[in-house]
């Protein structure tokens, strides 16, 4: 063999070939198994697909580790898909009659940050079959017990337990320490959407089970309110063993009358054309009190041997005069 065939054959059988145009081949590989079909097709039951932006910390991101785990495929901006694509621009949600499609052609979603949606080209990406995703709660780490705030692949569990293929759901979840928390916080609610049909009849249980939320939020918030109230004890009454002031002046108006009702009780009241009050009879008695005292003074003056009741007393006072008299 010549050296210009051994050369040849080195280059064909890619022995010593290096790369060209500055690492081109890498580059080409890479965008392949980004862009390329689902390496996770055989792993996984349905097609799985993401439009990634770029928008999360890759550490918390869901729709990235599925991408590590070989179980998803990243689709390019203005590459379309044929199954259900789980949207903020759907414009039904998704619904148990969707479960063909889901089942021939898989489901994709929007790998994103909620707090930058207004940066997504929505009218470049999608396909035929976008769909909302009806209330339901968040598990994940970072919006746990928030509801609507779904990450990717609670999204896509959502699909696929609303549509009836709970296995999937919960194989996709199983790849997450938090994610079969998401069925056990929504299973009520995945339950009811599972026996509606189509996207109208999720819609009305949608409703329904919002309408019920806010029934029990306003009767929690009366509970508390009334229970405010009892705390406080009986605004109606005071404490046990304590009297109010009103008890109290009335008792002790009771037990120690004022000096007018001591006075004028037990008299009789006369009134005048104006309507006063006029104690006539004590008045008079007032008076006829004074007169007979001064009656008594002038008796005491005019006739002082009246107070001398023994005469013995007066004889013996006249004698002592006499003797006492000078001839």
């Amino acid at each position: 063999m010549s050296r210009s065939e051994k050369g040849k054959g080195n280059s064909r059988s890619g022995g010593n070939a290096k790369p060209t145009s500055g690492g081109h081949a890498s580059r080409h590989k890479h965008a392949e198994s980004k862009h390329g079909p689902n390496r996770g097709g055989k792993n996984f039951p349905v097609k799985l697909a993401m439009w990634d932006f770029d928008q999360c910390d890759p550490k918390r991101c869901s729709g990235k580790k599925l991408e590590r785990l070989g179980l998803i495929k990243s689709l390019r901006v203005g590459q379309k898909f044929q199954g259900i694509v789980v949207s903020p621009n759907g414009k039904g949600v998704v619904c148990p009659n969707d479960l063909q499609t889901v089942e021939e052609n898989g489901a994709a979603v929007v790998e994103c940050s909620w707090a930058r949606l207004d940066e997504i080209p929505f009218n470049k990406i999608g396909g035929k079959h976008e769909r909302l995703l009806p209330y339901l709660v968040a598990a994940n780490q970072v919006n746990y017990g928030r509801p609507w705030r779904l990450n990717c692949v609670e999204a896509l569990a959502a699909c696929f337990a609303i549509v009836g293929r709970l296995d999937l759901a919960t194989e996709l979840l199983s790849h997450f320490s938090w994610g079969l928390g998401f069925l056990e916080l929504n299973k009520e609610l995945l339950e009811t959407y599972q026996k509606c049909t189509d996207s109208e009849s999720v819609k009305a249980a949608e409703n329904a089970w919002l309408e019920k939320i806010e029934r029990e939020a306003q009767e929690r918030k009366k509970r508390s309110e009334d229970d405010d109230i009892w705390m406080t004890g009986n605004v109606n009454r005071g404490n046990a063993g304590e009297k109010s002031d009103t008890e109290d002046n009335n008792s002790d108006s009771e037990e120690n009358p004022t000096d007018s009702e001591a006075l004028h009780s037990s008299k009789p009241v006369t009134y005048d054309s104006l309507g006063n009050a006029i104690y006539g009879e004590e008045e008079e008695e007032e008076d006829e009190d004074e007169e007979s005292d001064s009656d008594d003074a002038q008796d005491q003056f005019l006739n002082p041997s009246d107070k001398i009741s023994n005469p013995e007393l007066i004889s013996d006072v006249r004698g002592r005069l006499n003797e006492l008299s000078i001839e």
